[in-house]
């Protein structure tokens, strides 16, 4: 996938918009799933439906209407639905979804995005190598049995670095904002493996062979992605994350 999203993120706009719409409604697919439903039937179509309709809104209207509808939905799906854990869905997903259009839009969106995106993949990476080679420890054995200290350090040093040259403009600045959001998206990654144990499920899906499914490969970003959003509202959304007041695409 990562060629297309490389494609989309550089181009922005419509592209870019479809083609995390295409992820998203994989991974609502993917948690009706989780849930016992097929995303063919009513029940489990209305994940991706409710992501659907909160991305339009915010495509053509505004983000804020696009948040009241995932919100909106998520509840009442978890209030009167018969399988409950179809809204938490809509509420897992979506803010993502959202952060994702919203942040590419921003005058700086293509660095954010990008910043974003090199901080998770690093993290995993360096999650993987390091546990692999090192060992020890287990981080969280009762929710994810293969995640150990040595990966989760490693994959955070390994993320600081990634960010420290992504934002070469401030190494400090940029270190420090990896440094949160990597470590935000390895507790994304346990929580995705806690739902996992939850449903009895060992892969969200099965659409990337060896790999599982669009939530098993994208769990940091969703947890991520909202983070960043905030921040970069909170400094200005016309600023890269890591250089505050300056205006640069």
């Amino acid at each position: 996938m990562a060629p297309v999203t490389l494609l989309a993120m550089w181009r922005g706009g419509p592209l870019w918009g479809a083609w995390i719409t295409l992820l998203t409604l994989g991974m609502g697919a993917e948690w009706a799933g989780l849930c016992g439903l097929r995303a063919r039937s009513a029940a489990g179509a209305a994940v991706p439906a409710a992501l659907l309709v909160a991305g339009c809104v915010t495509m053509f209207l505004s983000p804020l209407p696009g948040a009241a509808v995932l919100l909106l939905a998520g509840l009442l799906l978890a209030a009167f639905s018969h399988r409950p854990a179809l809204g938490m869905g809509i509420l897992y997903i979506g803010p993502a979804y959202l952060s994702l259009f919203v942040l590419r839009a921003q005058p700086a969106g293509l660095r954010n995005v990008l910043f974003i995106m090199v901080i998770v993949s690093a993290g995993d990476i360096g999650a993987y190598l390091l546990g692999r080679l090192v060992g020890g420890p287990r981080l969280a054995p009762k929710i994810s049995p293969g995640k150990t200290w040595a990966g989760a350090i490693g994959g955070t040093a390994v993320a600081i670095l990634a960010g420290t040259a992504a934002g070469y403009e401030n190494p400090l600045r940029a270190a420090l904002l990896a440094a949160v959001l990597t470590v935000v998206a390895q507790a994304g990654d346990l929580l995705e493996s806690a739902v996992k144990r939850h449903f009895g499920a060992k892969d969200s899906g099965w659409i990337i062979p060896g790999h599982g499914g669009l939530l098993d490969r994208l769990d940091g970003v969703l947890a991520a992605a909202p983070v960043a959003l905030l921040w970069s509202l909170a400094i200005g959304p016309h600023a890269m994350m890591w250089l505050y007041g300056v205006a640069r695409g």
